[in-house]
């Protein structure tokens, strides 16, 4: 029987990353997953595929609608060639997993391909083609989460179907249903929205993206309606029902009025939740709590001490850096050293054109809590940089607490929000104030600037363009 100083459950963002951190320390480590393929959801029907769709849509928007306005002129026809748009989303998916085999070679990782369940705290039972059971002083779950539904929908993932069908469509939809205003829903809705389906987004609260600012959801809604994405909101939908090749949807609006939709693919996106099916925790004492999730306290550790849960299956946003962060500090807390998260300061992204990012509190919740705060909001085209590239939607606002300065929260949405957000997630990780980053030099011209500007607003109204 083959002896592991830690054995990791998942090879998604969050496994994967803990299989190296532990191997980086010195660790024997084996890394457990049940499919052919290293990367987990993420990799390999999450996050790396759908970025690919979005980019390859947005390419084909762009030539679209904005090349003639850029001074660039074809002849004949614009033809979508959507096999091979799939093709290379299989591409990419390809060599990032890939990538990660290469890792776990380089790192002297064991990959263990089957079904990993506990037979005992220190034994796991892999069951696949060459099935075996192997002994761990430490192991971590990191198996991740799977799209969750609703009780009275059935799955027939073909034309009612989960983002994971979405990705491999055969077909452009000619009406895409999509049940949920989240981040998956909008993603997914704007691919195709772009490559000319008619889009619905249902969503049963008042606004989309309901767990971030407001402000945010508010003008991503307003360019996506501008976009040809249609909304109905606070709409609770009650009934799926697939009738040959078209797919009923009824819905009952904030009146209480039963209003019907028909399209040909309905994407049921209401979130996801915790997998551990076949990883028999009970054998080895883990417990899971009402939702699903796996108990941890706060170094990570299940009821079973030498047993560690990180990323999707525990409580928390289900974010692939966020799975990151958690293996890296259990493999440091193995090694005895002192890591810490501050959960506060993980940001979060919305794929969409333009981007959705924010990091620390929303307005909301400092009303609520009641913390004095002052605002700073700068609009993306007053930037000469966003003029020139016509990415002109969105903008950048900032909260600071009321007397001390000190940044509580930043939303942006605009042209590379998701990569402008880590200006944010550091300057709060040093605890910045507004006014910090306001005397900060930025290049121009950037769409970074917007930062600095909302920054100066935060500060005595001091913006220089506005």
């Amino acid at each position: 029987m083959k002896k592991y100083d830690v054995a990791v459950i998942g090879s998604g963002p969050g496994g994967y990353v803990a299989a190296i951190r532990c191997a980086q320390l010195g660790m024997k480590t084996a890394l457990v997953e049940k499919y052919n393929t290293l990367g987990g959801t993420c990799l390999n029907v999450g996050c790396i595929p759908s970025k690919s769709l979005l980019d390859s849509s947005h390419h084909y928007e762009s030539a679209q609608k904005h090349f003639s306005d850029h001074g660039i002129e074809f002849q004949g026809e614009l033809k979508i060639n959507f096999k091979q748009m799939i093709d290379r989303k299989a591409a990419v998916v390809e060599q990032t997993t890939k990538g990660v085999d290469y890792l776990m070679n380089k790192n002297k990782i064991d990959v263990l391909h089957g079904l990993g369940s506990f037979k005992d705290a220190t034994h796991i039972l892999v069951e696949g083609e060459h099935s075996q059971t192997i002994e761990a002083k430490n192991t971590i779950i990191a198996t991740g989460s799977k799209p969750a539904t609703l009780p009275f929908i059935e799955l027939d993932k073909e034309r009612v179907i989960t983002s994971t069908e979405a990705l491999k469509f055969k077909e452009i939809p000619k009406h895409l249903i999509v049940i949920g205003g989240g981040v998956i829903g909008l993603e997914l809705g704007q691919v195709y929205r772009r490559l000319g389906a008619e889009v619905s987004v249902l969503e049963y609260a008042d606004r989309i993206t309901p767990v971030m600012d407001a402000g945010l959801s508010r003008e991503l809604m307003k360019v996506m309606k501008k976009q040809g994405v249609k909304f109905y909101l606070s709409h609770g939908v009650t009934k799926v029902e697939r009738k040959a090749e078209v797919v009923h949807v009824t819905a009952t609006d904030k009146k209480g009025v039963e209003v019907n939709f028909k399209g040909d693919y309905c994407l049921v996106s209401v979130g996801r939740k915790p997998y551990t099916e076949g990883l028999n925790t009970q054998a080895a004492g883990v417990q899971i709590n009402e939702r699903g999730q796996i108990a941890v306290n706060n170094h990570l550790q299940t009821t079973t001490s030498n047993i560690y849960a990180i990323g999707d299956v525990v409580q928390g946003a289900m974010l692939a850096h966020k799975a990151e962060e958690e293996g890296v500090v259990v493999a440091e807390f193995l090694e005895g050293q002192k890591p810490h998260i501050d959960y506060n300061l993980i940001p979060n992204v919305i794929y969409t054109w333009p981007e959705v990012a924010a990091v620390g509190k929303t307005e909301e919740e400092l009303k609520k809590q009641g913390v004095a705060y002052k605002t700073g909001q700068f609009p993306m085209r007053a930037l000469g940089r966003a003029r020139a590239s016509m990415d002109i939607d969105g903008f950048v606002k900032i909260l600071a607490d009321a007397k001390t300065d000190e940044i509580l929260g930043v939303h942006m949405i605009g042209a590379r929000a998701a990569d402008l957000i880590a200006e944010a997630v550091t300057a709060m990780e040093f605890r910045a104030s507004a006014e910090d980053i306001a005397r900060m030099s930025h290049s121009h011209p950037t769409y970074a600037e917007a930062v600095k500007e909302a920054a100066l607003a935060a500060t005595e109204d001091r913006s220089i363009h506005t």
